[in-house]
C-alpha cells in the first residue's frame, strides 16, 4: 500500500507543480471545448496513450530517446494552442490526435520514471498508481479551469475573442520557444 501511495504522488507530482509542459497541454485541450464531458472524454483518452507507451518504455519494451520526444511534446503543445485558434469546435479526428499525442507525452512520463525506477516485484500496481496520479493531476486541471474561467464566462460571446485566443496564443509561444530550444539540445 505504501508503494501504490508513493507512485500515485509521484504521478500527481509529475503534473502539478513540476509538469509545467503538462499543464498546458492539458490547458490547450480544454480550451478548445470548455464542455466538462468532452474534456474529461479527450483527457481519458490521452491517459490511456501516455499509459501504453509508459507501459511498454517502463518494460523496457520500447526505448525512448529524449532527444526527440521532448521536441515533439512542445510541438504537440503547440498544435493544440493553434487548433484552439483556428478552429470552432472539437473534430471528431482529435480524439486521434489527442491519442498520439497521449503516446509521445507517455515516452516523455518513461524518462522521468526511468530516474525513480520501478520496483520489479510491484512493477504493475507501481505503474497504475503513477498512471492513476497523472489522471489526477489533469482532472484537477480541468476542474480548476473550469471553476475559476469557463464556468462563469464560456457562454459569453467575447469569451474565445477574450480569454481563449490570449491564453492559447501565450500558450503556443511558449510551447515554439520550447520547440526551438529542444530541437537546439539535440
Amino acid at each position: 500500500m505504501e508503494n501504490i501511495i508513493k507512485y500515485l504522488q509521484l504521478g500527481f507530482t509529475h503534473v502539478i507543480p513540476l509538469g509545467f509542459d503538462h499543464i498546458l497541454f492539458i490547458l490547450s485541450v480544454f480550451f478548445l471545448s470548455s464542455k466538462l464531458k468532452s474534456v474529461v472524454i479527450q483527457c481519458s483518452v490521452f491517459t490511456v496513450a501516455h499509459s501504453l507507451s509508459l507501459g511498454f518504455a517502463a518494460a523496457g519494451l520500447l526505448i525512448p530517446n529524449s532527444n526527440y520526444v521532448e521536441p515533439l511534446i512542445a510541438i504537440s503543445i503547440l498544435y493544440t494552442a493553434i487548433e484552439n485558434i483556428v478552429s470552432q469546435k472539437v473534430n471528431s479526428w482529435r480524439l486521434l490526435i489527442i491519442f498520439g499525442f497521449g503516446l509521445i507525452h507517455g515516452f516523455g512520463f518513461a524518462t522521468a520514471l526511468s530516474e525513480i525506477g520501478i520496483p520489479k516485484n510491484q512493477f504493475f500496481s507501481s505503474l497504475l498508481s503513477f498512471n492513476l496520479g497523472v489522471e489526477i493531476g489533469q482532472i484537477t486541471i480541468i476542474l480548476l479551469a473550469y471553476f475559476l474561467i469557463a464556468k462563469w464566462f464560456s457562454g459569453k460571446i467575447w469569451y474565445k475573442e477574450n480569454i481563449v485566443y490570449p491564453i492559447s496564443t501565450i500558450i503556443g509561444c511558449v510551447a515554439l520557444y520550447w520547440t526551438i530550444e529542444r530541437i537546439l539540445v539535440i
